[in-house]
């Protein structure tokens, strides 16, 4: 039953990493005329996501040590994933907000350090995103051997 409710938490985690990066997103700037207002709404759903992974990080990182030892690969990616999304949420969305709050005139400093903090956050996103999908492919468990 445990084993079922950890696949759960990982696709529902892993799911909304997927519909939110990948889909809603990408649809907020390609609809709305006003960047600001897309970056600002996909901003909030990163947040969230962010959340999602704060809650179900640590659940299956404690679940999955507990089962297969802190030493399976497992783990690691677990351990990963919940310091990438923990320094999404508490270091750089943070940082680029408070850049964004200065205003973003192309070419400046703050446009500049912006978008180098956007391509880190993207590849780190992208890093937990595949990294969410191979365990869910390859199961938080490892299988047992059969004797």
């Amino acid at each position: 039953m445990l084993a079922r409710i950890e696949i759960l938490v990982l696709a529902v985690w892993v799911g909304a990493l997927l519909a939110i990066g990948y889909i809603a997103a990408p649809v907020l700037f390609a609809t709305l005329d006003d960047r600001r207002l897309a970056g600002e709404l996909a901003g909030n759903m990163f947040r969230i996501v962010g959340w999602v992974g704060l809650v179900a990080a640590p659940l299956l990182l404690f679940r999955s040590a507990s089962t297969a030892g802190i030493r399976h690969w497992r783990a690691w990616i677990l351990l990963a994933m919940l310091v990438i999304v923990a320094t999404m949420q508490f270091g750089l969305q943070p940082y680029m907000a408070s850049l964004k709050a200065q205003g973003l005139e192309a070419g400046s400093d703050a446009a500049r350090q912006f978008g180098m903090l956007h391509g880190v956050s993207s590849l780190l996103y992208m890093f937990n995103s595949i990294s969410g999908v191979a365990l869910l492919l390859m199961g938080l468990q490892p299988k047992a051997k059969l004797t």
